[in-house]
């Protein structure tokens, strides 16, 4: 998905269920690392182990797991447009939220691996009206608050209600995020955002496969 795109475009038809299915097969038996002598639950990626899926977070469901894929990113305030690869692992632990976990690295034209790049965590927290709370902390020391809701039952779309950063971090003033499942399973992704004294605009957009879950 070439950055710039208003929107991932929904999977639909038998084809697209199948590869979904094709795939599941290697990803299914596939989790994230769990320490056995934690006395409390430990989190999942994977729904078919650990505790069940808050029924809270049913609208958020099939974004759980361990995805893996490449994007760009372009800003006019950078060189680029530039390729990345990036992981990002959205799991739980039967309580009513999501846990978020992002870390990128920069690619060159061949697709080696030049150094690692962005990392974010943060908490996809539904509530009961269908809205969602999505918080994000970045490694570069801003912190955001996004609202947003379901599109439809596989595309959520979030817009920050509040950014706020360190002293040595660089002016963000606002983002948005579109996420979706799209053909054949993928997790694609498409984000805008107002930074470094520009308006808001495309920056960052990428497709993921599952690699656990």
């Amino acid at each position: 998905m070439a950055a710039g795109s208003t929107q991932p475009t929904p999977g639909s038809g038998d084809e697209a269920v199948q590869e979904a299915a094709a795939r599941a097969e290697h990803t299914r038996g596939r989790n994230i690392p769990q320490f056995d002598e934690l006395p409390i639950p430990g989190d999942t990626a994977n729904l078919r182990e650990g505790e069940s899926l808050n029924d809270a977070c049913l609208a958020l469901l099939p974004l759980v797991g361990v995805w893996r894929g490449e994007g760009e990113v372009d800003y006019p305030t950078i060189e680029g447009p530039t390729r990345f690869a990036q992981q990002i692992t959205i799991a739980h632990d039967g309580r009513p939220f999501l846990f978020h976990e992002a870390r990128a690295w920069l690619l060159d034209a061949d697709g080696e691996v030049i150094r690692p790049a962005a990392r974010e965590v943060g908490w996809w927290r539904p509530q009961p009206d269908d809205s969602i709370e999505l918080l994000l902390a970045h490694m570069t020391g801003v912190v955001e608050v996004f609202y947003g809701a379901p599109r439809n039952q596989t595309s959520w779309e979030l817009d920050t209600d509040a950014v706020v950063r360190t002293v040595t971090a660089k002016e963000v003033s606002a983002a948005k995020r579109l996420y979706g499942i799209v053909a054949g399973g993928d997790l694609a992704y498409v984000e805008e955002r107002a930074m470094s004294g520009q308006e808001m605009q495309p920056h960052v957009s990428a497709r993921l496969q599952r690699v656990a879950g």
